[in-house]
C-alpha cells in the first residue's frame, strides 16, 4: 500500500517508521527541512517502545505535489494543523485514496471535509499513546497501547477492516469500531478535564487531581463539555463521568499534556479542538461553559505572547 504521512513530528514518525518496517511504501511530507534531509540521508531513527530501528526506506519531501496519487493518508500534524493539511492533499492523493487523522479533540472530521469528500474519511483515536522528537530524523516512541479507528459516517465497512488489518501488520494494537464518535468524545472528556488546567496550573496530571481547588476547576470544565454530550444524545459507556476521568488520571499521575509540553516550549497548543471548543458549542446549545470560557482565556492569553512557532505533532 502507497501511504503518505502529513506532518511526520513525533505521532506521524512512530506511524511512518512502523508502516514502512512493515513492507509498505511511505512518503513523508512535513515543513521541516532538517528533518526531512535527515531521513533522506539517514534514515529516519526510532527507539523506545516499539523497538529499536533506523528505517531507511522512507521518502521524505517538504512539497505534498511530489507524492501523487496514494492508497492512504495520515493526517498527523497538530489539530490546529488540520484543515490545511487536508487543502494540500486533497488535489493531489486521488478521489479513491482514504484518509485518516489521529487527533485529540473535536472537529477534525468537518475541516477534512471542507476539501475533499466525507465518505474517504476516517477518524482516529490513540489510547495511551505518546512520543517526542530527539532531533531531526530521531524520535522516540514513549508508549503504545490501542489505536481505535472507525468511518467518519459509521459503520463497519470492508475497507475500514482492511485498513485495521495494514495498522495491525505494522505491530500497532489497533481496532475498528462502528461508531468512533463516541471514542472520540469520551477521550474529549479527559482531554477537557486535564488539557487547559495542567497548563495553566503549571502541573502533572497527579498534582492537578491531588490540589482540592485546582481540580474543582478541572471537574468544572469536564462537566460543561458531558452536559453538552448529553444534550448532542452522544452514547458513553459510563454512568459517572467524575469517576471516568478519575480513573483516567489516576492510571497516567506524572503526565503532562501536550497542551502543557506545548506551553513549555512555547508553542502553539491544540486550544481550539479541545478547551477551546467547549464555549463554542456551549453558545451554540445554550449551555454556559464559565470555566472553560475562563480556562480557554488563560491558555490564549499566554499563547499570545509566544513567539510564531510551529506547531509539530
Amino acid at each position: 500500500m502507497k501511504i503518505v504521512v502529513m506532518g511526520v513530528g513525533a505521532m506521524g514518525s512512530v506511524y511512518a517508521a512502523l508502516l514502512a518496517d512493515a513492507g509498505h511504501e511511505v512518503w513523508a511530507v512535513d515543513p521541516w527541512e532538517e528533518h526531512v534531509n535527515a531521513i533522506n540521508t539517514e534514515g529516519l531513527r526510532l527507539e523506545g517502545a516499539s523497538g529499536s530501528r533506523v528505517v531507511t526506506s522512507i521518502r521524505a519531501t517538504t512539497h505534498m505535489t511530489d507524492v501523487g496519487v496514494c492508497d492512504l493518508c495520515l493526517i498527523a500534524t497538530k489539530a490546529s494543523a488540520v484543515e490545511a493539511a487536508a487543502k494540500a492533499v486533497a488535489p493531489v492523493i486521488g478521489p479513491e485514496a482514504l484518509v485518516l487523522t489521529i487527533q485529540n479533540g473535536l472537529g477534525a472530521g468537518e475541516r477534512i471535509s471542507r476539501h475533499m469528500a466525507p465518505d474517504n474519511v476516517l477518524l482516529g483515536v490513540a489510547d495511551g499513546f505518546g512520543a517526542s522528537m530527539k532531533g531531526p530524523g530521531h524520535a522516540h516512541h514513549n508508549a503504545m497501547k490501542l489505536i481505535r479507528i472507525g468511518e467518519l459516517n459509521g459503520g463497519l465497512t470492508s475497507r475500514l477492516k482492511e485498513i485495521e488489518t495494514v495498522w495491525q501488520g505494522a505491530s500497532f494494537d489497533a481496532r475498528a469500531f462502528e461508531n468512533i464518535h463516541q471514542l472520540i468524545w469520551e477521550k474529549f472528556l479527559c482531554n477537557v478535564t486535564f488539557s487547559a488546567p495542567c497548563t495553566v496550573f503549571g502541573q502533572t496530571v497527579g498534582e492537578l487531581m491531588a490540589n482540592p481547588d485546582h481540580w474543582a476547576v478541572a471537574i468544572g470544565a469536564m462537566q460543561e463539555a458531558h452536559k453538552i454530550a448529553r444534550i448532542k444524545e452522544i452514547p458513553l459507556s459510563f454512568e459517572d463521568p467524575v469517576a471516568y476521568v478519575s480513573a483516567f488520571g489516576a492510571g497516567m499521575p506524572k503526565a503532562r499534556p501536550s497542551m502543557l509540553l506545548d506551553h513549555l516550549a512555547e508553542r502553539p497548543s491544540e486550544l481550539d479542538a479541545i478547551n477551546g471548543i467547549v464555549p463554542k458549542l456551549g453558545r451554540e446549545l445554550g449551555v454556559e461553559t464559565p470555566y472553560n470560557d475562563m480556562l480557554t482565556a488563560l491558555v490564549r492569553h499566554r499563547e499570545n505572547s509566544f513567539g510564531v512557532k510551529p506547531a509539530t505533532a
